[in-house]
């Protein structure tokens, strides 16, 4: 699923527009023990509280693609004939009516997931009439090419409140209240199927964590029972490691502040193009930014292989999973050196009688402690850490 088409549903999830009949719940807790489990109209809801509901479903369609909201396929086999696609497709038939299977599912997630104290999993399922789509990327309501029926299952922390004073309007005074358990931001979901190309895709569903350096795999196993990228930090880590470990003495200032350069590029070219599918980096490509930078041809070759070791063979990658294209940092053990993404150029290393240094180009104003300073002639000709 792309952008655009996460954001056509996330629309669609609102109280006065769904179809979402019903929203089950089963609250549970630290000790996996069920508390209770609860089915709720929608339509005799009180409308604050629909809307709370339907703002955390919400959620749990946020995020960036590759980090936060994660693809998940399917074998074809599995498709065929596998108790975890069955069950999901039997929620979706059911509409999430049939008590064994919404048992069996939520019974998965208590077993599998890693959640501090209580929490409340939430379901429901939707359909949604697919408009048909002109040529100006204009909706014609009328016109509905499809319906889009899915499942959506959000996991959300309870946290108990501290008990504080509050206003009694009656009495117009403060008391003491109690404390009450409030349901927090949904940390992981899924939704099934996916909504690929803005129809019924059950080959694919699209998987939802908040923590982008913990996926929970355990969950994803008995879930969908098919393997996940690494979380979005843990590739940024593993890249980091590889340019590293497969340049060796190669891996110098230039390298890295190129690698940096050209992946912000792309990224900033492909927003520009406004094209819906999310981009994606190749190892050819990296390979290619190496080449331009001098790096020898055996080291290129060592990247290769562990580049399929880490990521798998011929892996694409999220560009944003393996730079942050919003700051650039340089840093030794006692210094941090911080700069626009877009001026890294000012920063270059040199060796100066035998001695390692980080250069910054100072040609306009120096602040030191919220100081504006002076660097006199005589002194040195870049300001050297």
């Amino acid at each position: 699923m792309n952008d655009k088409e996460i954001s056509e549903i996330r629309r669609h999830l609102r109280r006065d527009r769904s179809n979402m009949t019903h929203i089950y719940g089963c609250y549970v807790n630290d000790n996996k023990e069920i508390i209770t489990e609860f089915r709720q109209s929608t339509g005799i809801m009180p409308e604050n509280e629909g809307d709370k509901y339907f703002a955390l479903l919400r959620r749990t369609l946020s995020g960036s693609i590759g980090k936060n909201l994660i693809d998940i396929t399917f074998k074809t086999a599995q498709v065929a004939d596998s108790p975890e696609h069955k069950l999901l497709m039997g929620l979706r038939e059911s509409k999430c009516n049939d008590e064994a299977l919404r048992s069996e599912l939520f019974k998965k997630i208590i077993d599998t997931v890693v959640m501090e104290g209580n929490y409340l999993i939430l379901l429901g399922c939707d359909s949604y009439d697919v408009p048909f789509k002109s040529k100006d990327d204009s909706f014609q309501k009328d016109n509905s090419e499809e319906v889009y029926t899915h499942i959506l299952c959000t996991i959300c922390p309870v946290k108990q409140t501290k008990a504080n004073l509050h206003y009694v309007p009656e009495e117009k005074l403060f008391h003491d209240g109690a404390m009450n358990q409030m349901v927090s931001a949904p940390m992981l979901g899924f939704l099934f199927p996916a909504f690929d190309d803005r129809s019924t895709n059950i080959y694919n569903a699209l998987y939802y964590t908040k923590d982008v350096k913990n996926s929970q795999e355990a969950l994803i196993g008995a879930l969908f029972n098919t393997p996940v990228p690494q979380p979005a930090a843990q590739q940024k880590q593993t890249f980091e490691a590889l340019l590293t470990t497969s340049l060796g003495e190669e891996c110098s200032m230039e390298v890295v502040q190129t690698v940096h350069e050209q992946i912000c590029q792309r990224i900033e070219l492909h927003k520009e193009s406004k094209v819906p599918e999310p981009l994606m980096v190749s190892k050819e490509e990296v390979k290619e930014v190496l080449s331009s930078c001098g790096v020898s041809e055996e080291s290129m070759s060592k990247f290769s292989v562990d580049y399929d070791e880490a990521f798998g063979f011929e892996a694409d990658l999220h560009p944003k999973n393996i730079i942050d294209n919003k700051h650039f940092e340089v840093k030794t053990p006692d210094v941090i050196i911080k700069c626009d993404p877009t001026r890294s150029d000012l920063i270059e290393t040199r060796i100066i009688g035998g001695i390692k240094y980080i250069l910054i180009c100072a040609d306009e104003e120096v602040e030191v402690n919220g100081v504006n300073i002076t660097i006199k002639d005589g002194e040195r000709e870049a300001a050297a850490i």
